[in-house]
């Protein structure tokens, strides 16, 4: 190929080893980027249910290694920090502990189409093989971007051998896994995380459940939940869902979010990241770690806290994460007068120093909205901060019933009422006792029922019911 070519396609030229200046690199990436979105959002999951399945790639015979788990996800550590890698990493280095063997394969063109300069096809995480699907030119639609992926995956199966196919959603990796199936005759557990269909009604003001979008990305999940051989999922809720749309119960089995051992050690001394982010010893912090997304309801939080200086309670606000609410929430912040430090935003903050930011905090705080979404799908951040030992206050959903046991580990209030809020954050903020005894309680039940060996152990077994551990 032409240099000149390869200057308009940055990602051949940087997996070709092609000199490029730093600069023209990143100008070259950022269109990139803007391009594949655009596409991305013309051919997204707009698939009629009819079209839901993936051809299988052309294989060969295989002798699976039992034990060896493959798992296809969306993306990964360390380039991508949030729940869904969280979950994947740590859920992987467990499943080591307890003597399974489990690779991380990354969706097709991660991390490169998304503007990370990491072209190495296997990079190893906390002791984890993670495997890249890098191909010198992406393809044009979903269509052909899945069929790639498989045929890439296709040749690790054979190198690898897996006993087991476990995909996360979205029902992309689901579709491939099932193709894989079909070509290699290996066994497909399909891991609900989430119901996508009802994060993106969240993020799409006019949208609603009849739009034939919502409906493709439905009925396509519906598809992998139903024809996987075993579906695991983080709840009692979201089991329930699953069930309703056709699978069978005894093929559900849950497998929550949960916490390392670390989690579960004594908290660091929150006192120097409070000074180092202007909080008095004396404040009392109420925060939480999160998403800024619409859904999770910080504007109520806000509001909470501009009522509790309004009664001269010596609150503070600590908004650890980032995402599209980030600015509206801080010119939010600022018209309630929460100001100079009072609600501190930090941003994203690495996973390995989150502990430091649960130390600052007396209370946690999930003001979750109403909606679908966040009435079926239990969070991890929640479970992190009961391992550390603080009570959690949370809307009052369904999903949240599962973790939170009002007067026993923390309490449970209306979703969108900022003075009721206020009601009960002045009261726990004033008796420690309660708040330690809730804390206790709380770190109590993630150890006996949350913790990863656990969640780890719970998978060994699923795949043994498949004969594939």
């Amino acid at each position: 190929m032409a240099c000149a070519e390869l200057r308009h396609d940055p990602v051949r030229a940087i997996l070709l080893g092609i000199r490029m200046s730093p600069a023209r690199v990143r100008h070259r990436l950022r269109r990139l980027e803007r391009r594949l979105s655009v596409r991305a959002r013309a051919a997204g999951p707009t698939a009629l249910p009819s079209a839901a399945r993936l051809p299988p790639p052309a294989g060969r015979t295989v002798r699976p290694v039992p034990g060896r788990v493959m798992h296809l996800v969306t993306n990964g550590l360390p380039f991508r920090h949030a729940g869904y890698t969280v979950r994947t990493q740590a859920l992987a280095e467990a499943q080591r502990a307890v003597g399974l063997d489990p690779h991380v394969v990354t969706r097709l063109g991660f991390p490169v189409a998304q503007g990370v300069l990491d072209a190495r096809p296997l990079q190893t995480v906390g002791g984890v093989p993670q495997h890249r699907l890098l191909p010198l030119l992406m393809p044009y639609g979903q269509s052909a971007v899945l069929a790639r992926n498989a045929e890439l995956a296709g040749r690790l199966v054979e190198r690898l051998r897996p006993g087991v196919l476990h995909a996360a959603t979205d029902h992309c990796n689901g579709r491939v896994a099932l193709a894989l199936r079909e070509a290699y005759g290996l066994p497909v557990v399909y891991e609900v995380r989430g119901f996508l269909e009802d994060t993106w009604l969240t993020q799409a003001p006019g949208r609603s459940r009849d739009d034939e979008i919502y409906r493709a990305r439905r009925e396509l999940e519906t598809y992998c939940m139903r024809e996987a051989d075993l579906v695991l999922t983080l709840g009692a809720a979201m089991k329930a869902e699953i069930v309703a749309r056709g699978v069978p119960e005894e093929r559900v089995l849950i497998s929550p979010n949960a916490v390392d051992d670390t989690f579960l050690a004594p908290l660091p001394d929150g006192a120097p990241l409070r000074a180092r982010l202007g909080i008095a010893p004396d404040d009392l912090v109420v925060g939480t770690v999160s998403s800024l997304t619409p859904h999770e309801g910080i504007g109520t939080l806000l509001r909470a806290g501009a009522e509790l200086r309004r009664r001269g309670v010596p609150a503070r606000l600590l908004i650890v994460g980032d995402g599209p609410e980030r600015r509206p929430l801080q010119r939010l912040a600022a018209e309630l007068g929460l100001d100079d430090g009072v609600a501190v935003f930090t941003g994203r903050v690495p996973h390995a120093q989150v502990r430091d930011y649960y130390a600052a905090l007396d209370v946690f705080a999930l003001p979750r909205t109403d909606e679908r979404v966040c009435r079926l799908v239990t969070p991890l951040k929640p479970v992190e901060a009961m391992a550390s030992g603080l009570p959690v206050v949370s809307s009052d959903l369904p999903a949240m019933r599962e973790l939170v046991e009002p007067g026993v580990n923390g309490h449970l209030i209306h979703p969108t009422s900022p003075r009721v809020w206020a009601d009960f954050l002045e009261k726990l903020l004033y008796c420690q006792k309660r708040r330690n005894e809730w804390g206790a309680a709380a770190r109590e039940l993630v150890a006996r029922e949350r913790t990863w060996k656990r969640v780890a152990a719970t998978t060994r077994e699923a795949y043994r019911s498949l004969g594939c551990a």
